[in-house]
């Protein structure tokens, strides 16, 4: 190895330096080589040619002497080959940093792939809280300004569970735990109140559709709130919500009062009566029968409709109910089947009540005494029905406080059901009942419009015209003895006496100006004059 280096001293210095300038050339092409493959060396290792050209391993120039390693350091060759081992371990150093960086870029943007998939998921998941579902479709719709599966979203956390049972909760000995549906309709406001004021504990489902104006709806949600009823957003088809209501509290009682009313509308929207009368009460049953546990007595909104074109009166539960005049009739006698259903199979306690043209204060504004109320005060003509012979159309006028003493009659006496949770063979024949609920006075429609008109002192514009075959009858008439026997139902208040009273809440509710309101503030204005005058004096 001394003779190679010794040649290599002693050769011409021309020689050397072209030489030089050659080997410089190919070491850049090889550096560049390398550079282009992205490799790494490991001089350890692996010594570069360049270095085991004269003879060393990189590992070796520690050892040499210093003498000897002075002269390989005079040697260009020597020189040459230490710079190209530093050149190429900065290059190694260089790679090394870049497949860190590498690694933590793919860190980062792992990192951020997960931040912005989880926040897209936030996003999806405040969008479907905040936005009204369409619960049914068709020319009428259903649509919850709450939405329906919001109650459903809301009913997994522990604050929502604890607003229910407080609401459900009694405050008197031997009280009921009461499941209201429909309880922001007419009926329902009224039964949830009287319930909520005497100790029961009360919890109510309305999926506040746009049949009426949901605004008198929410007004009477507002009222049930101020006396401690929670009235839930959410429609009887949705199953679900329905189980976890059972699940959260062990209600004794259900109060069925949901439904699609309306005679005439069903002509227009059949799909509606079917969905609401049928299926939600369907809905119900399965829930109270497979998965209620105890399994609750149930008390639901049936209807004097279902008598249809029977001619005897006044009508009795033991009468013939199989010619429905109207499809909201067939699906309320579709009802008093499919109750008779599951209290067979499954042993649920049901009882039925046909309501008789109920009216009163925060009344349905598409019944006629309210219609004609609006329409008297606005001017706009009226259109009373008479039969084709010219005899008048006669209603059985019933008021709401008398309906509601019967529906709280019935509640009373339900006997427990005698079913098994889960749907299975029942313990024994479980109580099965019907009863009417009525004035037992028909009244003409044209006597109830004239009562109006003393009411308001206005007088009505009106078109009498015969009473078209859109599914009205031409009277109705209860016979409520039985009801009376049972449970002591004894209607007390006449049509004139109801009508004030919901006059009085018409005018006040919509700030209506009657003219003995307006009277009433002239004389109230003028005593004030008087004082103000005698005061100066």
């Amino acid at each position: 190895m001394r003779e190679d280096v010794q040649d290599q001293v002693t050769q011409p210095t021309g020689e050397r330096r072209k030489e030089q300038s050659n080997s410089n050339g190919e070491t850049d092409r090889e550096l560049t080589r390398v550079a282009r493959r992205g490799e790494a060396c490991d001089f350890q290792s692996t010594p570069h040619p360049a270095i085991s050209a004269i003879g060393l391993k990189h590992s070796d120039l520690h050892r040499l002497p210093v003498a000897f390693t002075r002269t390989k350091f005079e040697s260009d060759e020597w020189s040459r080959a230490l710079r190209l081992a530093s050149k190429l371990e900065r290059y190694n150093s260089y790679l090394r940093r870049r497949v860190s960086s590498a690694k933590l870029i793919a860190a980062s943007s792992y990192i951020l792939f997960r931040a912005t998939l989880l926040a897209a998921l936030l996003l999806i998941f405040l969008f479907l809280l905040h936005s009204p579902p369409l619960l049914f479709s068709g020319s009428h719709y259903y649509s919850s300004p709450h939405s329906n599966h919001r109650s459903l979203l809301s009913s997994s956390s522990a604050a929502w569970e604890q607003d229910v049972r407080r609401s459900a909760t009694q405050r008197r000995a031997d009280g009921l735990s009461v499941l209201v549906t429909g309880a922001a309709g007419f009926v329902g406001t009224h039964c949830s109140l009287a319930l909520k004021r005497r100790g029961d504990g009360v919890v109510g489902v309305d999926n506040f559709n746009a049949y009426y104006d949901p605004a008198l709806k929410r007004s009477r949600q507002a009222l049930l709130a101020r006396h401690g009823v929670l009235v839930l957003d959410a429609d009887i088809n949705n199953v679900a919500l329905l189980a976890k209501l059972f699940d959260v509290v062990p209600f004794s009682h259900v109060l069925h009062l949901a439904a699609q009313a309306g005679v005439r509308y069903a002509t227009r929207n059949p799909q509606s009566y079917v969905a609401s009368n049928v299926a939600g009460l369907v809905s119900l049953f399965e829930t109270a029968a497979k998965h209620a546990d105890p399994q609750p007595s149930i008390v639901w909104a049936s209807s004097s409709s279902v008598y249809g074109l029977n001619t005897e009166a006044p009508f009795s539960e033991l009468h013939r109910t199989d010619r429905p005049a109207s499809l909201y009739a067939a699906t309320k006698k579709a009802g008093e089947a499919i109750a008779h259903t599951y209290n067979h199979i499954y042993g649920l306690s049901i009882t039925g009540l046909r309501f008789f043209t109920v009216y009163g204060p925060w009344g349905r504004p598409d019944m006629a005494y309210f219609s004609f109320t609006k329409s008297i005060l606005s001017g706009k003509p009226i259109t009373l029905f008479r039969m084709p012979d010219g005899t008048a159309v006669q209603r059985d006028f019933t008021f709401i406080e008398d309906v509601v003493k019967g529906c709280l009659g019935a509640l009373d006496t339900a006997k427990k059901s005698t079913g098994v949770a889960g749907g299975g063979k029942k313990r024994g024949p479980a109580q099965l009942r019907i009863y009417n609920l009525g004035n037992t006075s028909p009244v003409p429609v044209a006597k109830m419009v004239s009562i109006l008109e003393d009411l308001l002192r206005k007088k009505a514009k009106k078109n009498v015209v015969t009473l078209p075959q859109n599914g009205d009858v031409p009277f109705t008439h209860a016979n409520v003895s039985l009801a009376e026997r049972d449970f002591g139902y004894r209607p007390t208040t006449d049509l004139a006496t109801g009508l004030k009273k919901f006059v009085k809440w018409y005018v006040e509710y919509y700030g209506v100006e009657t003219t003995k309101r307006i009277n009433r503030k002239r004389k109230i204005a003028g005593e004030e004059e008087e004082e103000g005058a005698a005061a100066s004096a």
